[in-house]
């Protein structure tokens, strides 16, 4: 431990006073009708006997060490239960929670992973080899404190690296399901989410299963955004696929008192009221399938578990569901941070019937609500100098060659470098690579492409390398697009990369990295971001302009960060690492000192949220390909993008020829 940072993780008590948190609840008004009741989260208890897996989770053992990394020397997370009090919150004595026997099968406590059939994949790497399981929750409540650098380091990447798979997971069954079917609608919705989250499940790469996380969830930060409810529960940030209130269930404690978690506020509910810091909350229960209230709630399940959490001083997290044009379901859910309910009572809503409220308020000193960031970034898209009146030094410094412009913001210094660089939305390559006898032929898909009988595809190893939705099914040495050859349009979903980029981006004056690159819109995992552009020199070339003390970007140098997008080893021993098509080593340089384009600003990391990934379409030559970059993970709005170069700077953190 003398080397390692401690992370401490307390435990929560209940109190130990059932007769009062009794008297409490009785003392509120509680109608006699029975209200139409929450959906259970999962209608299969698990196997008698079963254990659940100990798994790469936030809550390991109680000093257990954490499976280390080669950045990390040793990460630890001490654990003091909260089950044993909150000493150091000043919070009165709860309690005891008892945890239940493995018999104990309440259904409450399981999250729902409907399982439809076309799941049952014929391919190696999706067919389900293991028992189909199903894993009771934990009934204990710890609180991580006290996180050190390198323990947020670790948990960061731990849940980057969940939410990767899952991703990969769905991006690869929805293109599975695409082949096997033939060429489906753009707008058909096949449910990949589902199908990744059940392998996940079964393999036990769920995070936080084993202990139920009172306030933050490691590895996740504020302003995070999720396309699928279904990923809040992979990742333990809200444990339930249907119900708006993650609670431990009286049935699982042994003074009878529940505990909420976590809500979703979506506006689910008429009464709902939601101005940013401070909500109304309407209690769950007594709706129709139109979602109308039709009968009085009542204070059981999540509703009373919502009373007592105000009564222990037990904050919940809060996940908001928004409508987003352009994102998969056309819906995201936006993790916002920690709030308290303080104050609940029993009202008449609306519809005429009874429905608890909740208060819920903020907690202070907390980054900005990812809700409030994504409204600002719409506006800045839209009114970009009402937004913010003073910084921008050029609202497109593209000159209109991207399809969208590229923002210059700078409200730091008089720095105004990037309006001074020629623009160039292409790699320029040597002229001799375009000859005829490199150039070679292209397919004939005048209908457009598929993966049965396309030129094209059969260079790429029999299949496209992209979905009907234009995301990279998964991370290759090289990619073979259509091109100038080629008989297909140019719709054909087989020239993802030459269509330009699909999002706003903005190139801002940071203080801590020089320049860096940021976006204004919701950025989906495998989507194409744009390209890393610059004249290529060959070796002898670039050998003339180093000798002039020119810094170059090598290419070989970027770390291979395409084998994470789409690696399936954990859920499939039959998966293998693509090698096909082979590559040779990259023997050229880009001069980016004249031309350039937005890549060039993006910083350097070693946990990027960006890959390179090698692309060819105008020319054969396999040792030029152009220089790719896609996205490795949902990117939120004004989230910084960030590339790993292999070889950066020390103090900027990227490229001496780009600061």
């Amino acid at each position: 431990m003398a080397s390692s940072s401690v992370a401490t993780i307390r435990r929560l008590n209940h109190n130990s006073n059932p007769s009062s948190s009794t008297a409490t609840a009785t003392a509120l008004l509680v109608p006699k009708i029975e209200p139409k009741l929450e959906p259970l989260d999962e209608p299969f208890p698990p196997p008698p006997g079963f254990n659940f897996p100990t798994t790469s989770s936030t809550a390991a053992a109680a000093a257990t060490p954490i499976p280390t990394t080669p950045t990390i020397p040793e990460v630890r997370s001490d654990y003091n239960r909260l089950t044993e009090l909150f000493f150091s919150s000043g919070l009165p004595n709860l309690g005891d929670v008892g945890i239940l026997p493995e018999s104990d099968t309440n259904p409450q406590a399981i999250v729902t992973v409907p399982e439809p059939e076309e799941a049952q994949h014929s391919n190696g790497i999706l067919a389900r080899h293991v028992p189909r399981r199903y894993y009771n929750r934990s009934s204990e409540l710890v609180r991580v404190m006290d996180l050190q650098p390198d323990d947020q380091r670790f948990f960061r990447d731990e849940a980057r690296r969940t939410r990767m798979l899952f991703d990969s997971l769905r991006v690869y069954a929805v293109a599975e399901d695409e082949r096997r079917r033939g060429t489906l609608s753009p707008h058909r919705r096949t449910r990949g989410d589902l199908k990744a989250s059940t392998l996940m499940r079964e393999r036990g790469l769920w995070l936080n299963r084993d202990k139920r996380v009172v306030g933050e969830i490691p590895g996740v930060s504020i302003g995070d955004v999720f396309f699928f409810r279904i990923e809040l529960c992979v990742l333990g940030l809200h444990g339930q696929a249907q119900a708006g209130i993650d609670f431990l269930p009286s049935t699982r404690s042994s003074n009878g008192d529940p505990v909420a978690t976590s809500v979703i506020v979506s506006g689910g509910y008429e009464d709902d009221e939601d101005s940013g810091d401070v909500i109304i909350y309407t209690g769950h229960g007594g709706q129709d399938r139109h979602s109308r209230q039709v009968v009085h709630q009542k204070l059981e399940q999540g509703n009373l578990a919502m009373e007592r959490s105000m009564h222990y001083h037990v904050e919940v997290r809060v996940i908001r569901g928004l409508k987003y044009e352009g994102s998969i379901t056309g819906k995201v859910y936006v993790y916002d941070g920690l709030y308290r309910v303080t104050e609940t009572w029993f009202d008449v809503g609306r519809s005429g019937f009874g429905v608890f409220k909740f208060k819920l308020v903020r907690i202070g000193s907390q980054p900005e609500m990812g809700s409030t960031t994504m409204k600002f970034a719409l506006s800045l898209k839209t009114r970009p100098l009402e937004a913010r009146p003073r910084g921008y030094v050029s609202l497109d410094i593209s000159h209109r060659r991207e399809n969208l412009p590229v923002f210059l913001f700078n409200d730091i210094d008089e720095a105004h470098d990037p309006i001074y660089y020629e623009y160039s939305t292409t790699t320029i390559f040597p002229q001799y690579l375009f000859s005829s006898g490199s150039s070679g032929s292209g397919c004939d898909c005048i209908g457009g492409c598929n993966d049965d009988d396309c030129f094209c595809a059969r260079k790429n190893g029999g299949e496209i390398a992209y979905d009907l939705n234009g995301i990279l099914v998964r991370g290759k040495p090289l990619v073979f697009e259509c091109g100038p050859h080629c008989r297909c349009p140019p719709t054909c979903r087989n020239r993802v990369t030459q269509k330009g980029i699909k999002n706003r981006f903005e190139v801002f004056r940071s203080r801590e990295t020089g320049w860096g690159v940021r976006t204004l819109d919701l950025i989906q995992a495998g989507s194409f971001i744009c390209e890393y552009t610059g004249i290529v020199l060959t070796r002898e070339q670039a050998e003339l302009v180093t000798m002039n003390g020119d810094n170059l970007v090598y290419p070989s140098r970027f770390s291979e960060n395409w084998k994470e997008w789409g690696d399936l080893s954990k859920v499939s021993a039959e998966y293998s690492c693509p090698t096909y098509p082979s590559v040779p080593p990259l023997d050229f340089a880009m001069d980016v000192s004249r031309m350039r384009n937005l890549a060039c600003y993006m910083s350097h990391s070693s946990n990027p949220n960006v890959f390179v990934q090698l692309v060819l379409y105008d020319h054969n030559n396999v040792s030029f390909p152009h220089l790719m970059l896609f996205a490795m993970e949902t990117i939120p709005p004004l989230r910084e993008i960030s590339v790993d170069y292999g070889v950066a700077d020390e103090l900027t953190g990227k490229l001496a020829i780009c600061n």
